[in-house]
C-alpha cells in the first residue's frame, strides 16, 4: 500500500488573508494526522500573493507545534536563495523542538523570479552551487569532525532527513549520487517524471541516510461526495494555471460552474499539460483513476497537493481520500 502526504501552499483564498492561510494549514495538519497521512509538508515561494508560506521553517513551526505525530517538513526549501549554515540552524532547531518529526526538502529553482531574488539578496548563479550546498548542509547537520571550525547550534548531529525535490534529470541524478529519497514534482511539472525516476533508481548509491532508492510521486487530488461536485471543485486549481500561463498570478480562485467558460483552447491545452498528474472524483471512483500513476511509477509515497478554495471543503477532501486509499 502507498504511503499518503500533504503538500500544502497554504494558498490564500478570494476573500481570505494570510492569517486565515495559516490557520487552515494547521487545522488541515492536524486532521491529515487524525486521518493516517505520513507527512504534511510546506513550500517555500516568494512574492506571490496567493500563498502564505513563504517563511517556511516558521510555518514548519506552526505545524508541527500544533499536532503531535505527523512527520511536518518543508517542501521544499530552495536552497539557492539561502546559505546552508541559516537552514541548518533553522531545521537543526526545529529537529530540537520536535525531535524525529522533521523533513527537509531541498529545491534547487529559486522558486520566484529574478527581481525577487534581488530582493532576498541572492546572486542568480546561486543554483550552480546547489550540490555543493546540499553537501555542505549534511555534513552541518550530521556529526562534527575533528578540527571544525564552523558548528550549526542547533543542528550539528540532529541529522534532520534531506529529500532532493525535482521535475528534471538534475535532481534525480543527484539524489542518486547522495543516496537521498527522491521527491518529483509532478503534481505541476510531470512531463520527464518516468525518465527521471529510471534515472534515480538505475544510479542509486546507498547512503548513511538510505540504503535503497524512495521515491515521492507529487499529484494533486481532490475527493467530493459526487463526481460533479468533485470536479466543480477542481476548476479552482484549473483556473490558477490558466493565470499563470496568462501570466496574472493572484489569489485561489473559488470554483465556477464551467471552465470551459474561463479558458481559452491555448491556456487549456498549456493547464491541461502541467495539470496530467491530476485526478477528482467520489470516493468510490478515486483510487482507480490515481491506481496507474502508482502502477507505472512504482511510487513508495504519493505527496498529495488540492488547492480547493473552501477549506472545510480541503479537509473533507483529504480525509475522503484517505479513506479511499487506505
Amino acid at each position: 500500500m502507498v504511503k499518503l502526504s500533504v503538500l500544502d501552499l497554504a494558498n490564500i483564498g478570494e476573500g481570505f488573508t494570510p492569517a486565515d492561510a495559516l490557520r487552515n494549514a494547521l487545522d488541515l495538519a492536524q486532521h491529515a494526522e487524525a486521518a493516517g497521512f505520513t507527512r504534511f509538508w510546506l513550500a517555500e515561494h516568494h512574492n506571490l500573493a496567493g500563498i502564505a508560506s513563504a517563511a517556511t521553517s516558521v510555518c514548519v513551526c506552526h505545524v508541527a507545534g500544533g499536532t503531535k505525530t505527523i512527520r511536518v517538513g518543508a517542501g521544499g526549501i530552495m536552497l539557492p536563495n539561502h546559505s546552508p549554515m541559516v537552514i541548518a540552524e533553522q531545521f537543526g532547531t526545529l529537529a530540537t523542538l520536535f525531535p524525529d518529526r522533521i523533513d527537509l526538502g531541498l529545491g534547487r529553482a529559486p522558486g520566484t523570479d529574478q527581481r525577487t531574488w534581488q530582493a532576498l539578496r541572492r546572486d542568480y548563479q546561486a543554483s550552480e552551487q546547489f550540490p555543493q550546498d546540499v553537501v555542505e548542509l549534511q555534513a552541518l547537520l550530521g556529526p562534527p569532525r575533528e578540527n571544525q571550525v564552523i558548528h550549526a547550534i542547533p543542528g550539528e548531529d540532529t541529522n534532520v532527513p534531506l529529500w532532493i525535490l525535482g521535475s528534471s534529470l538534475f535532481g534525480a541524478q543527484l539524489a542518486a549520487m547522495l543516496g537521498l529519497p527522491y521527491a518529483f514534482a509532478s503534481h505541476f511539472a510531470p512531463q520527464a517524471l518516468m525518465q527521471a525516476i529510471s534515472v534515480y533508481r538505475e544510479r542509486f548509491e546507498p547512503s548513511a541516510q538510505l540504503d535503497k532508492p524512495y521515491v515521492m510521486v507529487g499529484c494533486n487530488a481532490i475527493v467530493a461526495g459526487t463526481e460533479d461536485e468533485a470536479k466543480r471543485l477542481f476548476t479552482s486549481p484549473q483556473q490558477n494555471f490558466a493565470r499563470m500561463v496568462r501570466g496574472t498570478r493572484g489569489q485561489l480562485p473559488p470554483p465556477v460552474d464551467d471552465i470551459e467558460d474561463y479558458w481559452s483552447p491555448m491556456e487549456k491545452a498549456q493547464s491541461s499539460s502541467m495539470l496530467a498528474c491530476s485526478f477528482y472524483g467520489s470516493p468510490e471512483t478515486i483510487k482507480a483513476k490515481m491506481a496507474p500513476l502508482v502502477e507505472e511509477t512504482g511510487a513508495d509515497e504519493l505527496m498529495v497537493a488540492a488547492a480547493i478554495w473552501d477549506h472545510k471543503a480541503r479537509v473533507r477532501s483529504f480525509e475522503l481520500l484517505a479513506e479511499a486509499m487506505n
